[in-house]
């Protein structure tokens, strides 16, 4: 609502803000004019209805409201704003004309929190805003909780002299107003004012009281009081705890005076005449104490509130330890793993070195003397056949053909010597760790013959060999990993004899060029793997040998050569046609380039 004939000034942070519901505008510019005059922000409505949309726009921090209201009354819209979560907080001041008793009492009842005259003069009216916006805007609707805790009423009478102790005891109103407020539920004491009263710890303790009721005269004594009360209060807010409410009555003579205004600059809550009607003392008494005791509430909820935040932040805080002490488990769960890998392969590259330097010196050492008696072996064949060119008995005839059928067979044995020691020198061959051109079909032949003692019990090798006979991989690919497999291949088979018998076995090695990619594979009709062990084989020092049989490292220094030519190694069923088992088949797929030269295994150095 406008008003023109002054100006509005401009709105800061720190300019309480109000909004002024009145229906008469003539009313409604005068307590503007004073409020605007007094530092307010000030709004203003002339129903109950625009009152609601302004409310919810603005969020004002005081509602001071007409009794009377077209359509929604202002008690209806002080019950609205109570039932909101966004505006039960905010203190109503309820002006009207009628100050009788029952008006007030359902006014408070719906939920405003003072009630002035609007005949009072504004200097009041201001100070009774003030007052209100002491109590500060984080108040709750007092929930079950509060509800059924006590308030803690304390009435507080003016000192007396000793002539006047039995007037008091014959007309006392505390009394009354005491057992009216007992009635409600609350806890009332009635003590008599003094000094030492302030000073006790009493007024800001966990049973501190909710609502003081002053008895309050004319003198500056009363005012000094009023003050130091004040001083107390600010005391108990500012170590952060919820200060009393307090309550004033007053000769009526002297409220209706503009001089009642120095209890609220006092500090002061409310005020009431001395003539007031006693139930709506008690609804004033009642509706501060249950205010403090909405702010108490609110305090303890915020209390619990930041405990549990504190609880579930280190509840997060230890969760996320643990997250991160599980993580570093892993960690170095794998890096172990990897170091038994590395270790396991620098063992397994140790003793191949060493064989391999072992055997270059056996096989150098047995080819110096196997080469003249080679030579030797043919010396005696060339004599002994001139031998049988010269006459001599029959008897030194046989013996000379004897000598030469022993010979022959001497030579033969020397030749397989020799074969030997050129697959060990083969084997033997210390930069098997670089990319070089193989000759398949010949290395195959090499692992073949160094593993004669295993195949010759009764195993057949069948070869099917469709892929280029050239391919450019580590040496070891052949050496280390088909080795292996074949050796794994004929124990399977030699498990399966019965009763001593060797039973035939079957091994077939297999290749071909295919997407690009050289694959080859070793089956067997043996007992097969059951599938719970084939994701464990290539692990470190897993073995199905009996213990001292093997070392488990075979297949696993197998993964990791497969792993140097970023190839695939898998085991799957054989089930070769005419075989005797399910068997094994060993599958291994290498990348390759083809060049003029034949097919190169791609790849990185070991």
């Amino acid at each position: 609502m406008p008003f023109p004939e002054f100006e509005m000034p401009m709105v800061t942070s720190n300019m309480p803000r109000v909004v002024l519901v009145e229906p008469d505008c003539d009313h409604a510019r005068q307590i503007a004019q004073v409020l605007v005059k007094e530092g307010f922000a000030l709004t203003c409505a002339t129903s109950g209805e625009e009152a609601l949309g302004t409310i919810e726009e603005t969020m004002p921090d005081l509602v001071v409201a007409c009794t009377e209201l077209p359509g929604m009354s202002g008690g209806q819209l002080a019950r609205r704003l109570r039932l909101d979560a966004l505006t039960r907080n905010i203190p109503i001041l309820m002006l009207t004309e009628d100050a009788s008793p029952g008006v007030e009492r359902e006014g408070l009842e719906s939920g405003a929190d003072a009630y002035i005259s609007k005949s009072a003069h504004p200097d009041l009216m201001v100070l009774r805003m003030r007052a209100l916006l002491r109590e500060g805007p984080e108040l709750l609707q007092v929930d079950e909780a509060s509800r059924l805790r006590r308030a803690r009423i304390v009435i507080v009478n003016s000192p007396r002299e000793d002539e006047d102790e039995e007037e008091v005891a014959e007309d006392v109103p505390e009394t009354t107003l005491g057992e009216l407020l007992w009635r409600d539920g609350h806890t009332v004491t009635s003590i008599e004012r003094s000094d030492d009263l302030i000073e006790g710890g009493w007024l800001r303790g966990a049973d501190s009281p909710d609502c003081l009721v002053l008895e309050l005269g004319s003198g500056d004594e009363d005012l000094k009081f009023c003050r130091l009360l004040d001083a107390r209060r600010q005391a108990v807010l500012e170590a952060g705890g919820i200060p009393f409410r307090t309550l004033g009555i007053v000769e009526a003579s002297r409220f209706r005076r503009q001089s009642s205004g120095e209890f609220f600059e006092a500090g002061i809550d409310d005020l009431v005449p001395s003539d007031i009607a006693l139930e709506a003392l008690a609804m004033r008494i009642r509706t501060l104490a249950q205010r403090r005791m909405a702010q108490d509430e609110f305090r303890q909820q915020e209390i619990e509130r930041q405990q549990n935040a504190l609880t579930l932040e280190a509840a997060r805080a230890k969760a996320e330890m643990a997250e991160a002490l599980a993580q570093a488990n892993m960690e170095l769960a794998r890096t172990n793993e990897r170091l038994l890998q590395a270790q396991s392969k620098l063992v397994q590259t140790a003793k191949m070195a060493s064989l391999g330097e072992l055997v270059a010196g056996i096989a150098h050492e047995i080819n110096n003397p196997l080469a003249f008696t080679i030579a030797h072996a043919d010396t005696v064949t060339r004599t002994l056949k001139r031998l049988q060119g010269v006459n001599a008995s029959d008897e030194a005839m046989s013996l000379t053909k004897k000598g030469m059928s022993r010979l022959e067979s001497m030579k033969l044995g020397l030749q397989r010597i020799q074969n030997l020691v050129l697959s060990l020198r083969r084997f033997s061959r210390l930069d098997e760790s670089s990319f070089q051109k193989v000759d398949v079909p010949a290395a195959l032949d090499t692992a073949l013959a160094l593993l004669a003692h295993k195949l010759g019990l009764g195993i057949v090798v069948q070869k099917d060999l469709q892929a280029p006979a050239e391919l450019v991989c580590q040496p070891a690919f052949l050496n280390q990993v088909v080795m292996n497999i074949i050796s794994n291949a004929a124990d399977a088979l030699a498990d399966m004899s019965t009763d001593g018998d060797i039973v035939r076995g079957r091994i077939v090695i297999a290749s071909r060029l295919e997407n690009g990619r050289y694959e080859m594979s070793v089956s067997d009709d043996g007992p097969g793997l059951p599938p719970d062990l084939r994701t464990r084989i290539f692990d470190p020092f897993f073995t199905t040998k009996p213990v001292g049989t093997g070392t488990g490292l075979g297949l696993a220094i197998a993964y990791s050569v497969m792993e140097a030519h970023d190839g695939v190694i898998e085991v799957t069923d054989a089930n070769l046609p005419d075989g005797r088992g399910i068997g094994a088949c060993f599958r291994m797929s290498l990348p390759v380039r083809m060049t003029e030269e034949g097919p190169v295994a791609t790849g990185r150095a070991a």
